[in-house]
Formats: structure tokens, C-alpha cells, sequence
């Protein structure tokens, strides 16, 4: 009787790791059908980013899909910089770890901006350097 009273919290973690690993690849499952149309795209447990041609869109992983998506163009951008623990950090020497990482958009038009959470550094400081590369790109190309 002991012993199956030891063994019943062991079972019972055992389906609950089961269940939690099933809901992360459905997750996975769903950000892969919807990065498809995505030129580059992007996934984490905090966040789902998807870039094509000037347009980024970003929003929340869950087992049926991404949700509270949000799409802006980069033209509408001023500056993309990488915030660590609320500090800007310089993309060509980042630091290893943070507790908060994000790659932040500020808009040209307002003081508002859009913050896309990363769980490492190096992606999003590779996304950053990426994203700020197209925007000079976007910027140096003449008007049409």
C-alpha cells in the first residue's frame, strides 16, 4: 500500500509532462502551417514572428494557431533596437543572458511601439541586425 502511494505522485507527473509536451508540438505544429507564407519567420514559447517583403507580423503561440496577431509595415518604422532587461543593447556585442529580451519597433508617426519578446539574446540579436539591414535597404531604395 506504501509503496503505491509513492509511486502515484510519480504517475501523475508522468501524464502531466505527457499532456504539456503534446500541447507544445501542437503549438509547433500550428506556427509551422502558418509560417509557410512567411519569407522568414520565427518561434518561441513567447512569441511568433513572421516577416514578408516590408510587412512584420507577430503574436502569441497556442495549440490552434497564433493569436493577437499584429501587422505593420517597416516603412512605418523610425528605428529597431534590442532591449535586455529594459536596457538597449548594442547588437554587435550583446550580453549573454537576460531575464527580459525584446526586439523593439519604434513608429516614425508616434511615440508608440511595438515589443516582440525573444527567450535568447543572440536571436533576437540576429534578428535585429537583419530587420535593420532591410529598413536601410527599404529607406536607400528611391520612391516610386
Amino acid at each position: 500500500m506504501e509503496r503505491g502511494l509513492l509511486w502515484l505522485p510519480l504517475l501523475v507527473m508522468f501524464f502531466w509532462l505527457a499532456w504539456q509536451g503534446s500541447k507544445e508540438y501542437q503549438k509547433v505544429e500550428a506556427y509551422r502551417t502558418w509560417a509557410e507564407q512567411f519569407e522568414r519567420a520565427k518561434y518561441d514559447i513567447y512569441a511568433v514572428l513572421g516577416q514578408k517583403g516590408n510587412n512584420i507580423t507577430w503574436g502569441k503561440p497556442t495549440p490552434q494557431g497564433p493569436i493577437k496577431l499584429e501587422t505593420f509595415s517597416l516603412l512605418d518604422i523610425k528605428q529597431i533596437q534590442v532591449l535586455v532587461d529594459e536596457k538597449l543593447v548594442d547588437v554587435n556585442n550583446p550580453p549573454e543572458k537576460g531575464a527580459s529580451i525584446e526586439l523593439e519597433f519604434l513608429s516614425s508617426e508616434s511615440t508608440k511601439s511595438v515589443r516582440v519578446p525573444f527567450t535568447e539574446v543572440s536571436l533576437a540579436t540576429e534578428w535585429g541586425k537583419f530587420l535593420q539591414e532591410l529598413l536601410q535597404d527599404l529607406r536607400s531604395q528611391p520612391q516610386q
